[in-house]
C-alpha cells in the first residue's frame, strides 16, 4: 500500500503537466497496431476499446494520481482502435498482378520520380478487361513517353505497365505497400507511349488546377531551379525542381526548405500577424476601440488556412497548419502561444486525423523539432537567461533554434535517410534567416500586387533569395566531406530514443533524468546494429553480399533502386558501380560468391539458366527468371521470391520480408 501511495503522490506531482502525455501515449496504441504480424479482428478492436472505455469509466469514477496511469491505458486501446478504423476507412482494390494494357483516368496530382521523369496520378480508373470493383482507387504513372502537358482534371488515356505497390527493398525495410494504402494507390508503373487528352478538364479539381495555374505563372516569370524552387513554397508543386538542385539541397540539409512545413507557414503567420497588428495600430480610431492583437491573429490565421489550400494540403502542410493555427488561437483567448501543450494539442489532432503519419519521418522530425525548441527556449525564458544586447538577439535566437532543430531531427533524419550534412548549420543559418526576411514577405507582395498586373515585382525579390540558397547548397554540398553515412538501426532504436528525450522534456522533477537511460541504450544499439550477410531482390535481380570492403553487387547496373536502398542502409556511400566492383571471380551470367562452407549463384538470364544444372546441398542459388532445379539447393527463382518477398541472411538465419511484414491490409498476402 506505501508504493501505491507513494507512486499517486508522485503523479500528482506532475498535475498541470500531464497533458503533453496524451498523443504520447496515443502514438504508442498506434504504433502496437502497426507493429502487428496479422490484421486484427473484431473481436480483438472490440475488446480492446471496450477496455479502453472501460478503463476510462473507471479513471473518471476514481480520480486521482493513478487514475493517469488508467487513462494512459485507455490511450493505448483508443490508438490502437483509431489506427485500425483509418486502415479500414481507406481500403481500396489493389492490383494482384502485373498489367499491360490501357489506361485512362482522371488527372489529381503531378509530380516527379526519383529518376527526374514526370509522374501523373489518376483517379476514376479504367483498365480494359477489369471489373470496376477490382479497379484500383488510383494509379500513378511515371511518363517516359513524349513530352505533353497535362492539365489538372483532364482524363487522359495510354497504354502502360502497372504493377502492385512493391513491398520492401529488404526484409524489415520500407514498405511502400503499406505507405501506398494509406494514399489509395492501387498500382503504380509507367509508360512509354504518348499520353492522350480524352476529355478536357472536368468540373472540380478546382484548388489543384488553381495550384497548378499558379506554378505555371510562377514559373514563367521564374525560370529554372529558381521558379521550380519558388512553386513548391508557394504552391507545393516540386515538379520544376531538377534532380541535380534537390540533391544539393539534401547533401546541405536545406531539402526542408522545399517542404510546406511549420518554417513557411510559421514565417507567413508571422509576418501577416505583425502586418496586420502594426497596420491596424497606426489608426488611432481602431487602436483605441477593437482587440488589434486577436484581429490580426484571426487574420493571419485566414492568409494560413488559404495557404493551407493552395498548396493542396498535403499531410505535412495539415501538420503545419494545425500547428500555427494552436499557436494563434492561443494568442485569441490570451493564453501562451509557445508551450508544451500547445505542442501537444497539434500532434494530437494529425494523429487523430493520420494515425498513420506516426512511422513517417515529416511527422518525426516536425513535433522532435518543435518539442525540443518550445522546451529550450522555455527554459531560457524561465531560468532568465540573457542572449545580449538587442541587436544580439536574433542571430543568437537563429544560432540557437538551428542547432536544436538540427540535434533534435538528427537522429531521425539519420535512420530514415542514412545520412548526414556535416555543415547543415552553417547551411542552415545562412539560408533559413532570408526565407522571414526576404522569401517570404516578397510572396505576401507577390500575391497582393497579383490583381494589379505587378505580381512579378515580388516574385523577382523573391527569386534573388532563394537563387541565393540554392546557391549556398550547392557550395555546401559539394565541399569535402559534405555528406556522411549512417547504417539503418533496428526498429527499436528510434522508439527508445524518442521515449527517453520525452521523458527528459516532459517529466518535471529530478526523474527525468532516467530519460537518459533508454536513450543511451537506444544510442548504443544503433552502434551495434549488425547488417544482413546476404541480400536478395524480391525479383532475383539483385543480390548482394557483405564483404570487407563493404557490400559486393551481382550486378552494375539493373534493379538500381533497390542496389540504392541497400548501400544506403548499410551507410554506404558507394553507387553500384562501384559496389559490383568488390563481387569476386569472373562476371560472367551466373556470378559465384563464397559464403564461408557455403556458396551464393545468381544466374542471371534465360540462357544462363539453360546452362546451370548444379544444385548441391551448400549452395544458395537465386534466378532473375524462372528455373527448375532439382536437388538439396536452396534455390529461389521469381515464382518462389513471390511468395517470400525479399530475402536477407544473417548468421546462417534465413529471413524473409513476408515474415518480417505479416499478414496486414496492405501485404496482399
Amino acid at each position: 500500500m506505501r508504493l501505491i501511495a507513494a507512486l499517486d503522490s508522485l503523479i500528482m506531482q506532475q498535475r498541470g503537466h500531464l497533458f503533453p502525455w496524451v498523443p504520447v501515449f496515443l502514438a504508442i496504441g498506434i504504433g502496437l497496431y502497426f507493429s502487428r504480424l496479422t490484421e486484427p479482428g473484431m473481436t480483438t478492436y472490440a475488446g480492446r476499446v471496450g477496455f479502453g472505455v472501460l478503463a476510462m469509466g473507471v479513471a473518471l469514477r476514481w480520480p486521482g494520481g493513478l487514475a493517469a496511469l488508467v487513462w494512459a491505458v485507455a490511450l493505448v486501446a483508443f490508438g490502437f482502435g483509431l489506427a485500425g478504423l483509418r486502415a479500414h476507412r481507406v481500403a481500396g482494390p489493389v492490383l494482384d498482378w502485373r498489367y499491360y494494357g490501357p489506361i485512362e483516368g482522371r488527372v489529381v496530382a503531378l509530380d516527379r520520380s526519383s529518376t527526374d521523369a514526370p509522374r501523373v496520378t489518376l483517379d476514376q480508373v479504367y483498365l480494359e478487361r477489369v471489373r470496376p470493383d477490382r479497379r484500383p482507387i488510383r494509379v500513378r504513372l511515371s511518363l517516359h513517353g513524349p513530352p505533353e502537358t497535362l492539365l489538372p482534371g483532364t482524363r487522359v488515356m495510354t497504354t502502360g505497365h502497372l504493377m502492385p505497390p512493391q513491398g520492401p527493398a529488404e526484409p524489415g525495410g520500407f514498405d511502400f505497400r503499406r505507405h501506398a494504402w494509406f494514399q489509395g494507390l492501387g498500382a503504380v508503373g509507367y509508360t512509354r507511349n504518348p499520353v492522350l487528352i480524352s476529355a478536357p478538364s472536368q468540373a472540380g479539381q478546382r484548388v489543384f488546377k488553381l495550384r497548378m495555374a499558379a506554378s505555371r505563372a510562377i514559373r514563367q516569370v521564374l525560370p529554372g531551379d529558381v521558379g521550380g524552387f519558388a512553386a513548391a513554397v508557394t504552391t507545393g508543386d516540386r515538379s520544376g525542381v531538377s534532380q541535380t538542385a534537390l540533391q544539393a539541397l539534401r547533401d546541405s540539409n536545406l531539402a526542408h526548405l522545399l517542404a510546406i512545413s511549420g518554417l513557411h507557414m510559421g514565417l507567413l503567420a508571422g509576418f501577416v500577424f505583425g502586418l496586420l497588428r502594426v497596420g491596424l495600430s497606426l489608426i488611432p480610431s481602431v487602436a483605441l476601440r477593437l482587440p488589434v492583437k486577436r484581429i490580426a491573429a484571426a487574420g493571419a490565421l485566414g492568409v494560413a488556412a488559404g495557404y493551407l489550400v493552395l498548396s493542396g494540403g498535403n499531410v505535412a502542410t495539415e501538420r503545419a497548419f494545425v500547428m500555427v493555427a494552436v499557436a494563434l488561437g492561443a494568442v485569441m483567448v490570451d493564453r501562451r502561444v509557445f508551450s508544451l501543450r500547445a505542442v501537444a494539442l497539434a500532434a494530437l489532432i494529425v494523429l487523430v486525423r493520420r494515425p498513420e503519419t506516426l512511422l513517417g519521418p515529416g511527422f518525426q522530425m516536425s513535433f522532435a523539432a518543435t518539442t525540443a525548441l518550445v522546451a529550450v527556449f522555455g527554459w531560457i525564458r524561465e531560468a532568465e537567461i540573457s542572449l545580449g544586447p538587442p541587436w544580439l538577439q536574433p542571430i543568437l535566437g537563429v544560432v540557437i533554434s538551428s542547432a536544436v532543430a538540427g540535434a533534435a531531427t538528427g537522429p531521425v533524419g539519420a535512420a530514415h535517410f542514412n545520412a548526414m550534412a556535416h555543415y547543415g548549420l552553417i547551411a542552415n543559418l545562412v539560408s533559413v534567416p532570408l526565407m522571414g526576411v526576404l522569401v517570404i514577405p516578397a510572396a505576401v507582395a507577390a500575391l497582393c500586387l497579383w490583381p494589379i498586373g505587378l505580381g512579378w515585382i515580388g516574385l523577382k525579390v523573391m527569386g534573388w533569395g532563394l537563387a541565393w540558397i540554392l546557391e549556398v547548397a550547392r557550395v555546401v554540398a559539394g565541399l569535402d566531406g559534405a555528406k556522411g553515412y549512417v547504417v539503418s538501426p533496428d526498429p527499436v532504436v528510434l522508439p527508445l530514443i524518442g521515449l527517453g528525450f520525452l521523458v527528459i522534456i516532459l517529466w518535471q522533477g529530478r526523474l527525468r533524468g532516467v530519460g537518459l537511460v533508454p536513450v543511451v541504450i537506444g544510442f548504443a544499439l544503433w552502434t551495434q546494429t549488425v547488417r544482413p550477410e546476404v541480400l536478395i531482390d524480391a525479383n532475383g535481380a539483385l543480390v548482394g553480399v557483405m564483404t570487407d570492403q563493404g557490400r559486393a553487387l551481382s550486378k552494375p547496373k539493373g534493379a538500381g533502386f533497390v542496389a540504392g536502398i541497400w548501400l544506403e542502409n548499410d551507410g554506404d556511400g558507394a553507387d553500384q558501380t562501384s559496389a559490383a566492383s568488390r563481387w569476386d571471380g569472373h562476371k560472367t551470367r551466373i556470378r559465384r560468391m563464397r559464403l564461408g562452407q557455403r556458396e551464393l549463384v545468381h544466374v542471371i538470364g534465360k540462357r544462363a539458366v539453360a546452362d546451370f544444372q548444379e544444385c548441391k546441398a551448400n549452395q544458395i542459388v537465386v534466378a532473375s527468371v524462372p528455373m527448375d532445379l532439382q536437388g538439396p539447393c536452396a534455390h529461389f527463382d521469381p515464382a518462389h521470391l513471390r511468395e517470400t518477398g525479399s530475402i536477407s541472411v544473417t548468421d546462417g538465419q534465413l529471413k524473409t520480408a513476408r515474415q518480417i511484414s505479416g499478414t496486414r491490409l496492405w501485404t496482399g498476402f
